[in-house]
């Protein structure tokens, strides 16, 4: 059972399902930004390394044992979120879930990150976190009809299925995340109206490089912000619920009428660093979704170590190339054996 935390400081954000279709956008898979003017904004500064709130449980949570059971029941809940993504079209908010638990990652004090803990209600009221109690009701019954499965992991495999749904690339998925009964305070996520300096001051926070910056960036492909939520309204692209390159397509456009640009958006451009990733990405896709796939998955394992030979490794698992190598060795063996036989009758014969 979910330990209760005490109220919050204001009201859950949460609708009801009927209203999922306004809610379900602003994904920003580089975690999503809110105006620092919006009622809920952190009121302090994000530069300094943000300590954590208070404890919803005296003893820590288990790694969870990834056994064949546990994998069965991946499998499981990853057919199920194509389902429920594809039904309810909630791709954007899956991504944003997924990454907003990840992004309050800290490299220096090792808190935060995937741990599943913007389920209790003190993280999921978070001003930057409005609206995602919409997503992690949904998730409820396949948590349910799988509860082997750890929320930090359902968590990311929701990301993971939500880019995959809408065409974009396939991110790797490593199970494993232990849940956490900590959360992190307001205010690790970025704030849209502030520029370059500030998005690194956030991102290297978490361990990650200008080139994460821009590919994740990229997320913005999907869903589109509300002013209720952000401060700001509108999509990014044409199409919110297809994910590809047209995100940097657009910004290299300029200002487009009825699409969205926000202050980090334009630093993109502004900052000779971004901009190099921005114009390489514009041009090629492969090369984009190649960069969003490696950011995406650093992204979700940020507090994550996963066990290198494990017992979550099946032979399915195993690179391309590692495969193919058992192959060639498997034939060349045979080979062998072909040839041994081979002489060895000649070689009869001629007595």
């Amino acid at each position: 059972m979910q330990v209760k935390p005490k109220p919050a400081d204001h009201d859950s954000t949460a609708r009801s399902s009927q209203s999922l279709a306004r809610v379900i956008s602003f994904p920003f898979p580089l975690l999503c930004y809110h105006c620092s003017s919006h009622p809920y904004a952190p009121r302090a500064s994000l530069s300094p390394p943000q300590p954590i709130s208070r404890v919803h449980s005296s003893s820590p949570m288990a790694a969870p044992v990834v056994d064949a059971e546990y994998l069965r029941q991946i499998d499981r809940a990853r057919r199920a979120l194509r389902a429920l993504i594809a039904s309810k079209g909630c791709a954007p908010i899956m991504l944003r879930l997924a990454w907003h638990d990840a992004g309050t990652y800290d490299v220096n004090t090792r808190t935060g990150g995937a741990n599943g803990s913007i389920r209790y209600e003190e993280e999921y009221t978070h001003g930057s976190n409005a609206g995602l109690k919409i997503a992690i009701d949904l998730l409820d019954p396949i948590k349910a009809k799988c509860p082997k499965i750890t929320y930090a992991d359902l968590y990311q495999l929701a990301g993971v299925v939500a880019v995959e749904v809408t065409g974009g690339p396939t991110v790797e998925f490593v199970p494993g995340r232990r849940d956490s009964s900590v959360c992190p305070r307001e205010g690790r996520l970025p704030d849209a109206k502030r520029g370059a300096p500030h998005l690194r001051d956030i991102f290297y926070r978490m361990g990650l490089t200008d080139k994460d910056i821009v590919a994740l960036s990229g997320g913005h492909s999907l869903g589109k912000a509300h002013p209720e939520r952000s401060g700001f309204e509108g999509a990014w692209t044409r199409d919110p619920l297809k994910f590809d390159n047209s995100y940097f397509l657009e910004l290299l456009k300029g200002e487009s009428e009825g699409l969205l640009k926000l202050p980090t958006d334009k630093a993109l451009l502004d900052d000779p660093e971004f901009r190099c990733y921005v114009d390489l990405y514009a041009k090629d896709e492969d090369i984009f979704f190649k960069d969003y796939a490696e950011s995406h998955k650093k992204l979700s394992e940020l507090g994550f170590t996963p066990r290198s030979g494990g017992s979550a490794s099946t032979k399915s698992d195993l690179p391309a190339a590692v495969v193919l190598a058992q192959s060639a060795v498997g034939v060349a063996v045979a080979a062998a054996v072909i040839i041994a036989g081979y002489l060895y009758e000649a070689s009869k014969r001629s007595k």
